[in-house]
């Protein structure tokens, strides 16, 4: 057993969610497949939506397989791209009836500088820009689907993180830690400020860590920060382990009247001062409906 396991809250449940519909980012792969597998296994119609349609399709296969649920469908969405998550979501609208659980899973870490197809530095663009629009235009259909869940995958890095308001792209110059950070600490701040907006809608937010998990996440690291994760490895999480905050998010009954928390290991967790801030969360959903030309009150 690894040693880092002997410190972790384990958690279990046989609640089931028969009957609901779940629909996870970023699923083909790490925390977000195992997620999906999970929330199968408890009766759930899984939307797997996902970018690269070749490893979802491997993906899919395994769920159904693992699961023995054939209610597990792929959809594609490029959460770097608007038009993309337009589209995606114009869908969802239509074919869905309901939607009682959005995982807002996929993301990219410390990755080289990079644009998504909006001009969005790529970290922020995806991780938090990605998943405010993509949020946004299900919120009614979630609105509808009621009691429901949003849940937000953050990351501890959130409480290195500061939001520069006046330079969100990182234009000005650009670290790659940092900018994850920003994009993590965004995403806590969302949860925060979602809650808020959805009080007496039936709707709850939940931001979260998952842990240090070993993922494809890990390939953008340099040779020496990928030599210290190796080292601390027995400390890590692995990719089933990760996704357990996530489902007790999504499934435990307790946290039906719970809304705006973060969360580790499958409990309340404290998150940094920043990510407390409601000041910066307003003015951060102020600047992203204007950065993607939107009116969510």
């Amino acid at each position: 057993m690894p040693f880092g396991y002997l410190f972790r809250r384990t958690w279990s449940s046989t609640d089931r969610l028969d009957g609901k519909t779940v629909l996870i980012t970023g699923a083909n792969t790490g925390i977000g497949k195992e997620t999906a597998l999970d929330l199968a296994k408890r009766g759930a119609r899984i939307i797997m939506a996902c970018r690269d349609m070749e490893k979802a399709e491997g993906a899919l296969k395994e769920v159904i397989e693992g699961s023995g649920s054939q209610n597990v469908v792929i959809k594609k969405l490029d959460l770097s791209d608007t038009k993309s998550i337009r589209e995606f979501a114009e869908t969802i609208n239509k074919e869905e009836t309901k939607l009682n659980i959005l995982i807002n899973n996929a993301g990219v870490m410390v990755c080289p500088h990079g644009k998504t197809a909006d001009g969005f530095e790529m970290q922020i663009g995806v991780n938090h820009m990605g998943h405010f629009l993509l949020t946004h235009l299900l919120v009614d259909l979630i609105k509808r689907s009621t009691p429901a869940r949003i849940i937000n995958v953050s990351s501890m890095a959130h409480s290195w993180g500061t939001i520069n308001l006046d330079d969100i792209n990182s234009e000005k110059g650009y670290d790659k830690k940092k900018a994850y950070s920003q994009s993590k600490l965004a995403n806590v701040l969302f949860t925060r400020s979602l809650a808020k907006k959805l009080q007496g809608t039936g709707v709850t937010a939940y931001s979260l860590h998952p842990g240090v998990v070993q993922t494809d996440l890990w390939r953008h690291l340099s040779a020496p920060q990928a030599a210290i994760m190796k080292m601390i490895s027995p400390f890590t999480k692995t990719s089933v382990q990760g996704a357990q905050t996530t489902i007790y998010c999504a499934v435990a009954p307790e946290l039906e009247t719970e809304s705006g928390g973060y969360y580790s290991d499958c409990a309340p967790a404290n998150c940094s001062s920043s990510a407390l801030d409601d000041d910066t969360a307003q003015k951060l959903w102020e600047l992203s409906c204007r950065m993607l030309s939107l009116s969510w009150d």
